[in-house]
């Protein structure tokens, strides 16, 4: 039997101001726990109708019968057997509650209000019962052979579990996220996220006719040599075939373009490889003046933070391990046998650091926050540790776009972008990675044209041609700003406005955040219904 033929009849309704309550303002609604009542007040309890006999708050009437109310049935229709009240427009009406309406009975079979049982066109919400002297149910009058679904209301709540809380329908909340999701940014933004299965990613080898198209384009353009004299000083971590298996796992990522773009797919790839590399040898270069490389050739250096060890320092990344937040709660710092926090130091081609950074990418990779949480120098030893930055080049941090998008257009500046400096090319690459830092003057910082220097080296390597008017460097560059007509973001945050027809006024919804992190992303199937159960306890059906 569907559970919301077994709702409770006490669900509490949406709570009035005291204000409001008068009886010679407002005709009979359901009783409110939370409510104040005054002598001669009525409202209607477990289908019978009740008035206060003197002021009364949280007595129930069937408890504190003949002390604070006496029943009364001046607006009831009595049936075989039971009194039921005369349905009322302005009542509030909650799953299980029966009315009398045109000498028939009527049972809510969830939370309504103004619709009446014969009203045209109705949300089904209204199941006939009986007439008010036959109390049999019966088939009921204009009986339908082949009734249809019963319809989920606007608000997708279907019932009410024993202990209080909600049931709300699966399909509406699935629906409800694909329609928050609908515009063409976010389809622009998953389909350069989107990813292979990790079998396909581990079975890449140099080579093979079976590698992925994407994989395929970029050894044209990259061999294993070429890989060796780009990155002469690599760490020994950093292999070619772990280079092929981080671009495979991301089927955005040098793909093949289906618009106008098509032709231009290799060139995007080699100026996309061509900014990617300038910033891993900003992040993770040896920088020595002294090596018989030229700089722009000595990236991918350190694989790990120096400094920072498991054995030695974590680098001040582990103290908020302990705190007790939303963070850790989603994200959990894993322990060593000794019971201490493993470390979180940076790791990796984009030294990936923290928690709560370590987390989001581990169920992105294997949809398990704790493999990486548990075992964090998995992004140091394996292909993670150059996956880590394709997933950082190809995933946007709104407001800001993806170093990708700007890459290949999809991203396009507005007006106030222009007037503030942020135009395509590799210049807002560099806002986008650190421009808090390293684009805050009007001259430029020595690690902007380091990343400058090192991006004319990897571009003349693949032969990727700098156009004359490409802004390379951030001197001036305004940062990205939230705007109000966005509607892509990266988060879903609880919807804290007021609904006054939902119960308790709640909005039962969550909203799309741009501006902070939070435990539910926009961009994983599901986590808009996690989102609406964090928030709302309810259960999901």
């Amino acid at each position: 039997m569907n559970n919301r033929h077994l709702l409770q009849r006490t669900l509490k309704t949406v709570l009035i101001s005291s204000a409001l309550l008068s009886a010679s303002v407002m005709a009979t609604a359901n009783y409110n726990p939370d409510g104040v009542y005054s002598a001669g007040e009525q409202v209607i309890y477990q289908g019978a109708t009740y008035q206060a006999l003197r002021s009364t708050e949280n007595e129930a009437p069937d408890t504190y019968l003949g002390d604070a109310w006496q029943q009364v049935n001046a607006l009831n229709v009595t049936s075989a057997t039971t009194t039921y009240p005369a349905y009322q427009s302005s009542a509030v009406y909650v799953g299980g509650d029966h009315v009398s309406y045109n000498s028939q009975i009527y049972k809510a079979k969830w939370w309504t209000q103004g619709e009446a049982p014969d009203a045209t066109p109705g949300t089904g919400v209204w199941e006939w019962v009986s007439t008010d002297n036959n109390p049999d149910p019966g088939p009921g009058p204009d009986p339908d052979p082949d009734p249809t679904p019963e319809p989920t209301p606007a608000n997708g709540i279907i019932g009410q579990n024993p202990d209080g809380s909600y049931i709300m329908s699966k399909t509406y909340l699935d629906a409800r996220e694909a329609e928050l999701t609908s515009s063409p940014e976010f389809a622009a933004v998953l389909a350069s996220i989107s990813t292979r299965d990790n079998a396909i990613v581990e079975a890449v080898v140099p080579g093979l006719s079976t590698n992925p198209d994407n994989v395929k384009r970029v050894e044209a353009l990259i061999s294993e040599q070429k890989w060796d004299a780009l990155f002469p000083e690599r760490n020994a971590a950093y292999t070619y075939s772990n280079f092929l298996k981080a671009v495979a796992k991301f089927k955005g990522f040098c793909a093949t373009y289906t618009d106008e773009r098509a032709a231009q797919s290799d060139a995007i790839c080699a100026k996309s490889l061509a900014v990617m590399f300038a910033h891993f040898t900003q992040e993770t270069g040896a920088h020595n003046p002294h090596s018989p490389y030229e700089e722009w050739r000595q990236g991918l250096f350190f694989v790990r933070e120096a400094g920072c060890s498991e054995e030695a320092s974590s680098c001040g990344y582990n103290s908020e391990c302990a705190a007790s937040n939303w963070q850790t709660e989603q994200w959990p710092c894993g322990t060593n046998p000794d019971g201490s926090y493993v470390k979180y130091f940076g790791r990796g081609a984009k030294q990936l650091s923290y928690h709560y950074n370590y987390g989001p990418f581990s169920d992105f990779i294997f949809n398990d926050v704790n493999v990486l949480l548990q075992d964090p120098d998995r992004v140091a030893d394996s292909w993670l540790n150059l996956a880590s930055a394709v997933f950082f080049f190809v995933y946007p941090q709104p407001p800001k776009p993806s170093m990708l998008h700007v890459i290949d257009g999809t991203w396009q500046p507005t007006a106030t972008d222009i007037a503030e400096k942020r135009v395509p090319g590799f210049g807002v690459t560099t806002m986008i990675i650190n421009g808090g830092i390293e684009c805050t003057l009007d001259t430029e910082k020595p690690q902007s044209v380091n990343r400058i220097t090192y991006y004319r080296g990897h571009a003349a390597a693949l032969g990727v041609a700098i156009p004359a008017d490409e802004q390379l460097g951030c001197a001036g560059m305004k940062a990205f700003k939230k705007t109000g007509d966005s509607t892509f973001g990266l988060y879903w945050e609880n919807d804290w406005s007021y609904y006054p027809d939902n119960p308790g006024g709640s909005s039962f919804a969550c909203r799309i955040e741009s501006g902070y992190q939070t435990a539910h992303t926009t961009l994983k199937k599901g986590d808009y219904a996690k989102c609406i159960q964090k928030y709302y306890g309810v259960t999901i059906e």
